[in-house]
């Protein structure tokens, strides 16, 4: 008895051989492939509004670099690391920058060929009418006694809107390309979409600034607290416009479950376009930015700026003005700030404190701010005399006291507006001598606005015809029965799911056969 094994086929390479490997250029083609898919796009898509939650939950040094500055006070350990993942300058972060650029090119790569392929198809003539009209997902047939070139007249004018191809006995009809029109508009406007940020972020600039009641600003590089230009943007070549804030107001919930939410904030500035033309005025609220000379200028947050008057230990004048402080939290506005003075003699005085606007005393004993309004305001200072460090060369943060090199004084009791604390020993007096407002603005010039929003608008459009459009083929033959009458077949196929193009189909039969008797 012979038995018989499988023997595996016999490789053309010899024994031994392996799959042939893929060369240099195979593997950029292999690449190309798979970042040029449909699912890599949707991937980083993904990735890309995964990427942008953190920009959402932390504060952003492109859009409030005080609110950035808040949250390091308050987390102090976690804040540093949060930093090194660049999570408070998301937008502009490498990582953030290459999920773009990938997205950028998965798109061109995969939706140029598809666009192509989709005009060609829209080029193309109907299929011919199929064999076998009984195994569409829609057929119907019925008899009449008018002619096979009758029935096919009658039937054109019940295919309006579809093209069609006739054949000898036949009419094929086809209809929804807005379908694929508008997946392909849909995806050629978010490519265009990607294009207009990254033109943008190249060729735009924006810009960040405390602006106190009174103080007028001019759109030079030295008046900000923070700008990132576009690698494109002159600094020295902005629009030279200028505005001062003459006054602000914000108004709170003053009774009821909501009370302390803020109702509305509106700043009345004066602006100049540019040296030398005409003051206008302008109401800066929220979401109501100013428009001058191709940039706006938004209304970001508001908080307050005590006022004090410092005087060294011989006696002159060397602050007199508001220091704006950082509010903890938006219900109360307890607020944190730095008053550093170095042209006291014969040592730098520095101070900080924190500004209560509506004083109370809480059940514990202690000094609290219960409603976010200036109703009662209060400011609890502690002195510090030495080196400010000033002159040390390293960067410091105006909302910072760096006292390494400065010894702790004392603390005041809570001083209402007119106020004065003497230091000890001589060292100087600190007047509180009121409260200002101060705003905090966003300057930002993006040349593509428009096109941007163009983009966006397409995309909607491209996707509600994705949504609503139904691609549908239609068949009508008619044929010679044996009886000598006209046999005539109609069938439709739907290429989505849905019965309402089925009931499309039935209606178009029904039709037909009401034309004909």
């Amino acid at each position: 008895m012979t038995s018989l094994k499988p023997t595996a086929p016999a490789s053309s390479d010899g024994p031994g051989s392996s799959a042939p490997r893929l060369s240099p250029l195979g593997w950029v083609r292999w690449a190309w492939r798979i970042l040029t898919s449909m699912r890599t796009a949707l991937i980083l898509l993904f990735l890309l509004a995964l990427g942008a939650i953190p920009g959402s939950l932390l504060p952003q040094r492109g859009v409030s670099i005080e609110q950035v500055q808040n949250y390091f006070f308050e987390n102090p350990d976690l804040a540093p690391w949060l930093d090194r993942f660049f999570l408070f300058d998301v937008y502009s972060s490498p990582w953030y920058a290459a999920i773009y650029l990938l997205l950028f090119v998965s798109l061109t790569g995969c939706v140029l060929p598809r666009a192509l392929a989709h005009y060609r198809l829209m080029r193309a003539r109907p299929p011919k009418t199929p064999r076998r009209l009984d195994r569409m997902p829609y057929s119907a047939t019925f008899s009449t006694d008018a002619t096979p070139d009758e029935v096919l007249t009658q039937a054109r004018p019940l295919l309006k809107g579809y093209r069609i191809e006739a054949d000898t006995d036949s009419l094929s009809a086809e209809a929804g390309y807005l379908r694929e029109t508008g997946n392909v508009l849909f995806h050629l406007a978010l490519l265009a979409l990607l294009v207009a940020l990254a033109i943008g972020s190249f060729f735009g600039y924006r810009g960040n600034m405390l602006l106190v009641e009174g103080d007028s600003f001019a759109n030079t590089l030295p008046s900000y607290d923070a700008f990132h230009p576009g690698h494109a943007v002159d600094p020295d070549a902005i629009e030279p416009f200028w505005l001062r804030l003459d006054d602000f107001e914000a108004a709170f919930v003053q009774d009821g479950s909501f009370s302390g939410q803020a109702d509305s904030f509106s700043a009345d500035v004066t602006y100049r376009e540019a040296p030398g033309e005409v003051e206008q005025t302008h109401v800066l609220k929220v979401n109501h930015p100013l428009q001058v000379d191709g940039a706006q200028v938004y209304l970001l947050g508001h908080g307050y700026a005590p006022s004090f008057k410092v005087t060294d230990s011989r006696g002159d004048v060397v602050l007199d003005q508001p220091v704006p402080f950082l509010f903890r939290d938006t219900f109360t506005f307890t607020s944190d700030g730095v008053v550093k003075v170095p042209d006291s003699a014969p040592e730098q005085l520095g101070f900080t404190g924190v500004f209560l606007p509506s004083a109370a005393t809480a059940e514990s004993g202690d000094l609290v701010s219960d409603f976010p309004e200036a109703r009662n305001p209060r400011v609890v200072l502690k002195g510090f005399v030495g080196d400010l460090g000033l002159d040390s060369g390293d960067s410091q943060s105006v909302y910072q006291l760096y006292a390494e090199r400065m010894t702790q004084v004392g603390e005041s009791p809570a001083m209402a507006p007119g106020d004065t604390w003497e230091l000890p020993d001589g060292a100087g007096t600190i007047e509180f001598t009121g409260v200002s407002d101060y705003i905090s603005l966003q300057v930002a010039s993006n040349p593509s606005r428009v096109p941007a929003l163009v983009s966006a608008i397409a995309a909607v459009v491209g996707l509600l015809g994705t949504l609503f459009v139904q691609p549908r083929r239609v068949w009508v033959r008619a044929r010679p029965g044996a009886d000598g009458r006209t046999v005539v077949e109609v069938a439709g196929l739907v290429k989505t799911e849905g019965a309402a193009s089925l009931a499309r189909f039935h209606e178009l039969a029904s039709g037909l056969n009401q034309r004909l008797r």
